[in-house]
C-alpha cells in the first residue's frame, strides 16, 4: 500500500508541475455571479436576477439576511431587498460560496462521503471565520466567509483521482495524501479562479502556525476558527501551545478564554455555521 500511496502522490506533484493536473471549475452560476460582481456598471437588480435562476441559493440568502448576523430592523422578504441589505460584494461572494456546495458531491459512495464531510468542514469554519472577523477585525466578513468555504478546495482533485482510478484506500492514508497535497492543489485552483490574492493564500498559509505578518489577515482568521473548532477534542492541534501561535496575538484574541467569553461566542459562531450549512 504504501508503495500504491507514494506513486498517487508522485503523480499529482508531477501533474502540478507539468500544469496538466485536472482543477475543478466554478459552477456555471458562480461564474455569472463573479462577473456581475465584478462589473462597475452591473446593479442590484443584475445580481439578484442571476442568484433567483437557484431557488435554493435564493432562499438560503434571504434566510441569512433575517438572521442575528444582520439583525435588520425588518424582515426581508425577497432576494431584492436580501442584496440590497447585504451589498452586491457581500452578497455576491455568499453566493459563489454556496454555488461551490455542488462540486462536493460525487459518485462513489466512500468519495462522496468524504467530499460531503469536507464541504461540511469548510462551512463550519466559514462561519466561525465570518464571526472572529464582525468581531474582531475590520476584515470583510464576506471574504472571510469565502475563505472559509475555499480553505479545503484542494482536496478535490486528490478525490477525483482516488475515485478515477478506482483505488482502494483506507481513511487514515487517504487523510494523510490529502493533509499532504491539498494546500498547495488549494492554491493553484484560486489562482485559476482569479479570487482575491488575500484568499488565493489561504489554503496553504492557515497551516503555517509560526507565521508572522503586520496586520491579520484572511489565513488567520481561517487558521483560529480551525484550531477552534477542535478544541476539547483529542485533535493533534490541540497539543500545541496556542499561546505561541502569532494569529492570535495579531487577531486580539485569548487563545483560551473564560467561560462566559467562550460560550458567548460558541453561540454566535453555531448559529452561522447553521445558516451556512443548512
Amino acid at each position: 500500500m504504501s508503495e500504491l500511496i507514494q506513486k498517487i502522490r508522485a503523480d499529482i506533484i508531477e501533474a502540478i508541475k507539468q500544469d496538466k493536473l485536472v482543477l475543478p471549475t466554478l459552477p456555471e452560476v458562480a461564474l455569472k455571479i463573479k462577473e456581475v460582481a465584478e462589473d462597475p456598471e452591473a446593479a442590484i437588480a443584475d445580481l439578484a436576477s442571476i442568484i433567483s435562476s437557484d431557488a435554493a441559493m435564493t432562499a438560503r440568502i434571504i434566510r441569512v439576511c433575517n438572521s442575528p448576523l444582520f439583525r435588520g430592523s425588518r424582515e426581508i422578504t425577497s432576494l431584492a431587498m436580501a442584496v440590497s441589505r447585504l451589498g452586491m460584494e457581500y452578497a455576491a461572494n455568499l453566493a459563489v460560496g454556496l454555488a461551490m456546495e455542488q462540486m462536493f458531491q460525487a459518485t462513489t459512495d466512500m468519495i462522496d462521503k468524504r467530499m460531503r464531510q469536507i464541504w461540511e468542514t469548510s462551512t463550519e469554519v466559514a462561519g466561525m471565520a465570518n464571526v472572529l472577523a464582525q468581531r474582531y477585525t475590520r476584515l470583510k466578513p464576506d471574504q472571510a466567509t469565502l475563505a472559509g468555504l475555499t480553505h479545503y478546495i484542494g482536496a478535490l482533485p486528490v478525490l477525483a483521482y482516488i475515485e478515477e482510478h478506482d483505488i482502494a484506500i483506507n481513511n487514515v492514508i487517504l487523510d494523510n495524501l490529502i493533509d499532504t497535497l491539498h494546500p498547495a492543489i488549494g492554491v493553484r485552483i484560486l489562482r485559476t479562479w482569479e479570487f482575491p490574492e488575500d484568499i488565493q493564500i489561504v489554503p496553504k498559509a492557515h497551516l503555517d502556525f509560526k507565521r508572522e505578518r503586520g496586520e491579520p489577515d484572511y489565513a488567520d482568521l481561517v487558521m483560529v476558527a480551525k484550531l477552534q473548532r477542535v478544541a476539547g477534542t483529542d485533535h493533534r492541534w490541540t497539543r500545541l501551545d496556542w499561546n505561541q501561535i502569532p494569529a492570535f496575538k495579531r487577531l486580539g484574541i485569548d487563545p483560551y478564554p473564560e467561560e462566559e467569553e467562550a460560550e458567548d461566542l460558541t453561540a454566535e459562531m453555531e448559529a452561522a455555521m447553521a445558516l451556512l450549512n443548512s
